[in-house]
């Protein structure tokens, strides 16, 4: 398979189902942004501890059926395509997750600042571009139906990241930060 094809050398670029958007379009950026989102999170799987691996990897296959959905202009086409759903239980599994991590840490009393270790740092550039895919979602839906699960997801990925972030700096015994407003 060839990887260039020519045919996005005029700021277009095909949808699946084979419609013609500018590389501007607003579905573009939404699923570029998912995609970004992902290549972020492969960096962090590659840093993180074993025991965060398979989830981080998890999320990344749903990203993936994600964005495919968002590059589909329509449902008969996802289905067309036997794209795979994206859906309640893949929000729930973050849920569960999150809640799993969230038993091992101490309750937050503060803000913290990101950072204190190179992966804790990448686990919230994580949820910062996954706000931002989200953001990207929201604006779609305002201009074409999205189904409101993958807004869903996106939200309950981000709340992920940042409880992740904290649990990697546990496992890794980094003291966080907290925010100290100065005024």
């Amino acid at each position: 398979m060839r990887i260039y094809t020519r045919t996005g050398d005029k700021g277009e670029t095909g949808l699946l189902g084979g419609e013609r958007v500018t590389k501007s379009d607003g579905r573009i950026e939404a699923y570029g942004t998912v995609d970004e989102l992902n290549s972020h999170l492969g960096l962090l799987r590659d840093q993180a501890p074993e025991e965060h691996r398979t989830l981080l990897e998890d999320i990344q296959n749903t990203l993936f059926a994600l964005g495919s959905r968002l590059a589909c202009a329509s449902d008969a086409d996802a289905e067309r395509f036997k794209l795979p759903p994206v859906g309640e239980a893949h929000v729930k599994s973050l849920e569960e997750a999150m809640d799993a991590m969230d038993r091992d840490l101490a309750p937050m009393r503060n803000f913290i600042l990101p950072g204190g270790h190179p992966c804790v740092s990448q686990a919230h550039i994580c949820r910062t571009v996954c706000r931002r895919a989200e953001r990207r979602v929201v604006e779609l839906a305002t201009l074409t139906p999205i189904p409101q699960v993958l807004v869903e997801y996106l939200n309950r990925l981000s709340d992920l990241l940042f409880v992740l972030a904290r649990h990697i700096g546990m496992r890794l015994q980094v003291a966080e930060i907290p925010w100290k407003p100065r005024g």
